[in-house]
């Protein structure tokens, strides 16, 4: 009992700091939700469009740093339409979900859910600021008991599934159709994280988080991501997300209507093969995809990201979750002599503490365990010494 209270515990603080076809998704990325512009929106538009601005816009740039042949590496790549109406930003992540799938031992409904929301994560947090984090979470009624993601601006990349041993039903099953999608974004300089939330409309995870989008943050995107994963093996995972930015009329509409049109048929009409995956395994890059739907636009490169599995647990922070439980269970702990141990839901790293390194620890600890500074402050001070 006291290892799933620990192993939980452990979790919340990690915490703290479906198969698509063609003609579906075609109609959902050509269907453009009317879009309202915040003051902060245009700020922050207007912020990234000046950061990657050349001084001479007329020099063409050359797309050779961003080339990935066969989608070696995982990538996240964002370009511009030449007009600046049009962000587009394009991700390969099978690199990614193999780590995933070998870390949590995911069988394909599991790994095929997970991928799907780290690489809407990658796409949806595209353009933040490097301390900057997205989470994602998906708690739904259906057996996969929920999925979350965490995402930094850096392209680091962590999260986990309920039941990562579900057996073969379709992905909208396992998710369920009654639910919330919930978004947290935080930054060590913001006084509280920004928080939103929307119902589980499909149990497509692209699809809910497209809604969530047009929502809660009011940006008009289309978003796709798919995997293709067989048994213990993921051959391809990627997607991409089609932003509307001030300034973006009809006509601009239609050329990347007609575009993503184009790329959904020749991603295939096979109801197994996701968009963009087929085009993935094809060996289209994310250059390649972006390239096709600004066809016609004039396409200017911003930047790219390497998306990285990194996890943030530690042995510091499995004490710190000890010392969020009751005294009275930690003594029965230390008087029996047993092992305490706790498994990350991000990693699947196991920790196990002795009953007299747990008793020096506290004998040692100083602070408030449930306040961020005072731990942080406590883990600078043992690098410095």
């Amino acid at each position: 009992m006291l290892l799933q209270q620990s192993t939980t515990i452990v979790s919340s603080i990690m915490l703290i700091s479906a198969v698509i076809n063609s003609s579906t998704v075609l109609k959902r990325v050509t269907a453009w939700t009317p879009l309202r512009f915040t003051s902060r929106t245009k700020a922050s538009i207007q912020y990234r469009h000046a950061l990657f601005s050349t001084s001479d816009d007329s020099e063409p740039t050359s797309l050779e740093p961003y080339l990935n042949p066969d989608n070696r590496n995982d990538q996240v790549f964002a370009a511009i339409s030449g007009n600046g109406s049009l962000k587009v930003t394009v991700a390969t992540t099978r690199n990614l979900v193999n780590e995933n799938i070998m870390a949590h031992e995911m069988s394909e409904v599991p790994a095929d859910a997970l991928g799907r929301l780290m690489t809407c994560g990658l796409l949806i947090g595209n353009g933040m600021q490097d301390e900057q984090v997205l989470q994602i979470s998906v708690d739904g009624d259906g057996p996969l008991r929920g999925a979350v993601s965490i995402t930094s601006g850096e392209g680091e990349c962590r999260g986990y599934v309920g039941n990562p041993a579900l057996s073969q039903i379709p992905l909208t099953e396992s998710i369920g159709l009654v639910g919330t999608v919930q978004v947290v974004k935080n930054h060590p300089s913001w006084p509280n994280p920004y928080n939103g939330i929307t119902s589980i409309r499909t149990g497509e995870i692209d699809a809910d988080l497209g809604a969530y989008l047009a929502e809660s943050e009011q940006r008009s995107c289309a978003l796709a991501a798919g995997t293709v994963v067989k048994g213990v093996l993921c051959s391809a995972a990627g997607g991409y997300i089609v932003e509307q930015l001030p300034g973006c009329d009809g006509d601009t509409i239609k050329i990347v209507e007609k575009n993503l049109a184009r790329l959904v048929e020749e991603n295939g009409d096979n109801q197994l093969t996701s968009v963009p995956t087929g085009l993935l395994s094809c060996g289209k890059t994310p250059v390649d995809i972006a390239n096709m739907i600004l066809d016609g636009l004039d396409m200017k490169p911003l930047g790219q990201v390497s998306p990285i599995m990194k996890c943030k647990c530690s042995t510091e922070r499995l004490f710190r979750s000890v010392r969020l439980l009751d005294r009275s269970d930690v003594d029965d702990i230390l008087e029996k002599q047993e092992i305490l141990e706790a498994r990350c839901h991000f990693c699947g790293k196991v920790y196990r503490m002795s009953p007299d390194e747990v008793q020096q620890r506290f004998e040692e600890a100083r602070g408030d365990p449930t306040l961020d500074e005072d731990f942080e402050e406590e883990l600078a001070e043992k690098k410095e010494g």
